[in-house]
């Protein structure tokens, strides 16, 4: 008996068809029966949504205005809804070793259909599920927990860790699969061989395990780029076409028995496409796996590799059944199929305005609409004897697979402890790899323990509103530390969705492992900050005393950690989840028992305080502080404070800020710190859970648009009725034609295009060419890459550069008519295969030269033709071009430019700025939440210090720390808020400068004036609100000359912020950054330490900090009129 293979390579050196074969015989002769295989039936399947009414508004624009007005109209009146059919009912059979086509329009429920049958769909309130799912008989809800182990569905978007390697992915993959370990069920299986024939394939098996990543990873052609990281688009990484592939290659592991792939040739060229498709075939033969592939533009080869074909539109289904019978059925109907139409296309064009072209001279009734198509194929033969099979009994070999394989197989692969290590050691990978944010964020530390140490060194204990700022200021840096890891949590989140909805790991090892990461860097910034704070600020010195007080600290970082994670995965957008965080730290200070002391906080605000773990924190402290033996005495420093006050001078400092005394408070801190830190990741879970950020909202239930789903969104009433080709894939196509006439508006002589039909359907794709074709025929010259061309578009072209891998020129020059001259080149050359008839001439030349990603000896190209070309008569007819086009006419003057731009500075000036606020007034997520935030601070402060007397102590301190903290605040949340959105304006200038479409100091001129008007009508808003209620009754010029002041350091952070965006890599890194010099200006603003206790040598920065002189402004305008 043969050994068994030990290697990805050995496993395919005949191929993937011949690997595929070779298992499934070894394996089914020990298991004596047929592989597991699993039939979906789906009877009356429909999804539904109740969706609100919208009137004309829903045609508006997202400006600003039209949000508040949608907004307000939505409270003022009842909302009515009405029912949107996602899809109709319907009822069909995937059966297994089969492989189904998925056709149809963006839009028409192809992802709902996937979605819903492999148990992904995301389920909301407002969605009604109709009708019966079966797997083997099993009902869908009764095999739900399993369904993942059984159903893979691969997403058509690519979420990818992009730091992470394409090994490491798939590694990561394979181990939540299970591993290199063999389920017992699957070893149990393979007993009823002889004890060779069981030897022999439990040994071809457990070899399969060890090395499968590696078969994957050739199978999908990744082998060249296994060691490159996945990338992003503002990280370099894999191509786009690679990146698609490891999306596929993720969920193939598992030993998935159906599999659901969502457009999955999109950034593939359409060898690459093949292949894949072709391996996926070989699979459903010999391993008997039931596929269901969508594909958006299939070449005719592509398509008569499919058994099946399901025709999808408006959620109809106009066709399922064999493909061999897919022209004759719509023949009969009335249509022909061109001669030179590949046949899907012909099929996507049936049910729209473009159907017309194939009606047959003399066809009077054929259908129009996608409803008239279903009527006409629920009359079908085709569809009667699917239902005859769909209505009938199961096969008992899938009976018993049910009984055994469904019954037996866990929800989860990897047990609890090991799937949670997993995550864990993949989640330190990410984030160490961070680097610029690990090092900004160690520098930060270290240097702000420097520096606050220095600031308060040696304090004078008997001054208890220092010391306790000392312990106020090392708690409010840990707090503002931890929210630049939202982005990374919010980035995070479509993987999680992704990997979670296939049972790769648990939510809950999710959120552990996402929390324990943090808990050595915690513990480290903890013991360094700390530490450096402790001892040099003179706390007492007290070994018990120093570690509760790193505990103490320790366990706060921790619970806002967990806090600001869960913000992240609450939040909808980070325009949301910044100024919400920050608007949750000024209630963590301002409820601290710090700036606002408890004796004078309103009753209906003394809850906060009491739930408020910055308040636990700093009261256990102080009493850490304050009951070592060191001050629990009378007198201290010559002042009998028994005498004066009745109690020792440690307990007359904490009763000064209305602390309790006993040490049991300590403690008490200590366990609801971690208690809330529990709390916090509860929280999260659910969370993450039951809260699916998978569509926009108001707009889709089950993804987004680009998700090809159908958009059940406002309904607009008495909306004129629209083609089926207008209101589907509008927006797709738009943005592609809309890409291609912003290069145009320069009138350029040339016009480079990067795969402009990529992810769009084939008429979408026909459309934008036809528009190339015209560019062209204008006289200019384009150059365009494309990937997978149908034949009627390759045949668009008039000349053809063919690379292969490496950049070798394979063959240059004119297509000629149906490209007859490619073909021809092609044919002249020995051993090459021949065109089939009916073939497309772009998928054929590919395959020709070795295109593609299979991983066999046999797929390499019969003849070296780098080296033909390069003695080709083609080769030289384009070193004569060349020769005779290198050398400058004399009668032509030399191209010179008279300028770098072709715009005026004037005029570059004006566009900028234009369209600046016009896409300011259309981004309500960003003014809308900063406006309401200032309103929201302005309540806040009002009911909070409403009634207070600024005429005593307390209360001048009080109202001093107010307008400390207000002012603080107002520039942090506007620093915060503004990061995101520099930060993805950054891709779009970086585009546009590079085409020298405009300077950057206009940029930058641009969005610093656009600013001005929104900083200064959201902060007179705060104003108007704020001043008068605080009790601050002065004139109303008062009130303006304070509004003034705020307004300019609020857009001194604003800009300050843009400046961050654009000078650093990420945005995570801005806002390390960020915390830096706020935690900086926070410290020598003169409020804590005051401004006559900042050491000598730190006094020129009290100087400098811009932030103090609007404090110190508005301070003296309020108080220093005072004559009490």
């Amino acid at each position: 008996m043969p050994p068994s293979p030990q290697s990805a390579d050995a496993f395919l050196q005949d191929g993937s068809d011949a690997f595929h074969a070779s298992l499934a015989a070894q394996l089914e002769t020990s298991m004596g029966k047929a592989m597991p295989q699993m039939e979906i039936r789906f009877q009356d399947l429909s999804i539904a949504a109740e969706v609100s009414v919208a009137t004309k508004d829903g045609h508006e624009l997202p400006t600003l205005y039209n949000h508040v007005k949608k907004i307000a109209r939505g409270l003022a009146r009842k909302k009515r809804s009405i029912r949107k059919d996602v899809l109709h009912p319907m009822s069909g059979v995937f059966k297994p070793s089969t492989t189904t086509l998925l056709l149809g329009q963006p839009g028409s429920g192809k992802s709902s259909l996937m979605k819903i049958l492999s148990g992904r769909f995301p389920m909301h309130k407002n969605i009604t599920v109709g009708g019966t799912v079966t797997f083997n008989g099993a009902k869908s809800e009764d095999v739900k927990a399993q369904l993942p182990q059984f159903t893979a569905y691969m997403n058509q978007r690519d979420f990818h860790y992009p730091t992470l390697s394409v090994k490491e992915t798939l590694a990561f993959a394979h181990a939540c699969s299970g591993g290199a370990a063999v389920p017992q069920r699957v070893l149990d299986s393979l007993q009823y061989g002889s004890p060779e024939e069981n030897a022999q394939a439990k040994a071809v098996i457990q070899s399969l395990y060890n090395v499968y990543p590696d078969i994957i990873t050739r199978q999908m052609g990744l082998k060249i780029c296994e060691d490159t990281i996945v990338g992003n688009a503002m990280l370099r990484g894999v191509s786009g076409g690679e990146r698609k592939r490891v999306t596929v290659g993720e969920m193939e592991f598992g030993m998935k028995q159906v599999s659901f792939m969502d457009e999955i040739s999109t950034g593939l060229d359409s060898a690459a496409a093949y292949d894949i498709v072709k391996s996926q075939k070989s699979m459903a033969a010999s391993l008997k796996k039931t596929i269901v592939i969508a594909l958006l533009q299939p070449s005719p080869e592509l398509y008569n590799l499919f058994d099946e074909v399901l025709l999808m539109n408006e959620g109809h289904v106009m066709y399922h059944g064999a493909r061999s019978l897919a022209l004759e059925y719509f023949e009969s109907l009335g249509f022909k199929c061109p001669p030179k139409r590949d046949v899907a296309d012909f099929l996507l064009d049936l049910g729209t305005p473009q159907q017309d072209q194939y009606v047959v001279d003399g066809a009077t009734s054929v259908p129009r609409t996608p409803s008239d198509y279903a009527d006409v194929f629920r009359r079908s033969a085709i569809f009667a004897e699917m239902m005859s099979h769909l209505e009938g009994p199961h096969h008992p070999l899938l009976l018993a697979d049910a009984a055994k394989h469904m019954a037996e197989m866990p929800a989860y692969q990897v047990p609890y402890v090991e799937s949670t290590q997993l995550l864990i050691a993949r989640q330190l990978k990410v984030f160490l790899r961070n680097t610029a944010f690990v090092k900004s964020r160690f520098i930060m530390v270290l240097v702000m323990g420097l520096l606050y140490a220095s600031t308060f060194y040696q304090v004078d204990s008997a001054n208890p509103f220092v010391v306790l700022g000392v312990v106020f200021t090392s708690v409010l840096f840990l707090a503002l530390g931890q929210v630049p890891l939202m982005p990374a949590v919010l980035e995070s989140r479509e993987i999680f969705y992704k990997q979670r909805w296939a049972n790769f790991f648990r939510t809950s090892s999710f959120i552990l492992a996402q929390s324990f990461t943090q808990v050595p860097f915690a513990f480290g910034e903890t013991l360094v900050f700390g530490s450096i704070m402790y001892w040099m600020t003179g706390f007492v010195s007290e070994v018990g005393a120093f570690f509760v007080y790193l505990l103490l600290l320790f366990l706060t970082n921790l619970a806002l950690t967990s806090w600001f994670f869960f913000l992240a995965v609450i939040s909808p957008d980070l325009h949301i989840a910044k100024p919400v965080a920050m608007l949750s730290i000024l209630f963590y200070i301002l409820f601290a028992g710090f700036v606002l002391a408890p004796s004078i906080m309103p009753d209906y605000f003394i809850w906060i305080y009491w739930i408020n773990p910055l308040s636990w924190c700093l009261r256990a402290l102080a009493i850490n502080q304050y009951s070592s033996d060191e001050f629990q005495v009378p007198v201290y420093t010559g002042v009998d404070y028994m005498k004066l006050k009745g109690d020792t001078m440690g307990n007359v400092m904490l009763k000064t800020f209305g602390l309790e005394t006993d040490t049991i408070w300590i403690w008490y801190g200590a366990i609801y710190l971690a208690a809330i830190y529990v709390v916090f990741l509860a929280l999260s879970y659910l969370a993450l859970e039951y809260k699916r950020y998978d569509a926009p909202e108001n707009v889709s239930v089950a993804g987004n648009k680009a998700d090809d789903e159908e958009d059940v969104g406002d309904v607009y009433v008495k909306a004129p009725k629209t083609p089926t080709d207008v209101t589907h894939a509008t927006e797709d196509v738009a943005m592609k034609r809309l890409t291609i006439g912003v290069e145009l508006a320069a009138a350029p002589s040339i016009l480079f295009l990067d795969e402009p039909t990529s992810g769009l359907d084939a008429r979408s794709a026909k459309i934008i060419m036809t528009g190339i074709r015209k560019i062209a025929s204008t006289g200019r010259t384009v150059v365009c890459t494309i990937h997978q061309p149908s034949t009627e578009v390759f045949e668009m072209f008039d000349s053809l550069l063919l690379l292969k891998r490496g950049g070798e020129t394979v063959f240059f020059g004119d297509l000629g008519t149906h490209a007859i001259q490619l073909i021809q080149y092609f044919k002249s050359i020995p051993n090459t295969p021949p065109l089939i008839e009916g073939a497309n001439p772009a998928t054929w030349m590919l395959e020709v030269i070795g295109a593609g990603v299979e991983a066999k000896s046999t797929n390499l190209p019969p003849n070296d033709y780098v080296q033909i070309f390069n003695g080709s008569h083609e080769r030289g007819l384009l070193v004569a071009a060349l020769e005779r086009h290198a050398v400058p006419h004399s009668s032509l003057p030399e191209l010179t430019f008279a300028k770098k731009r072709a715009a005026s500075s004037l005029t570059q000036f004006k566009m900028v700025t234009q369209r600046f606020f016009r896409m300011y007034w259309r981004t309500p997520s960003y003014n809308y939440t900063r406006a309401m935030l200032s309103i929201i601070l302005a309540l806040l402060f009002g009911l909070v210090y409403r009634g207070v007397d600024y005429t005593t102590y307390v209360g001048a301190t009080g109202g001093v720390g107010m307008i400390f903290l207000t002012s603080l605040f107002m520039g942090i949340i506007s620093f915060n808020s503004v990061l995101p959105l520099a930060t993805e304006e950054r891709a779009s200038f970086y585009r546009e400068r590079a085409s020298q479409t405009y300077s950057a100091f206009w940029y930058l001129v641009g969005g610093t004036v656009v600013e001005i008007p929104y900083v200064f009508v959201t902060t007179f808003v705060f104003c108007v609100i704020f001043y008068p209620f605080v009790g601050f009754n002065e004139s109303i010029g008062a009130c303006l000359f304070y509004g003034l002041n705020v307004s300019f350091l609020v857009l001194m952070n604003v800009y300050f912020g843009q400046l961050m965006a654009y000078a650093m890599p990420r945005v995570e890194v801005a806002a390390i950054i960020g915390t830096l010099f706020n935690s900086f200006f926070f410290l020598f603003m003169g409020y804590n330490p005051p401004s006559s206790q900042i050491p000598t040598g730190y006094k020129w920065l009290h100087h400098v900090i811009p932030a103090k002189y609007s404090v110190a402004l508005l301070v003296a305008e309020t108080f220093a009129k005072c004559t009490d």
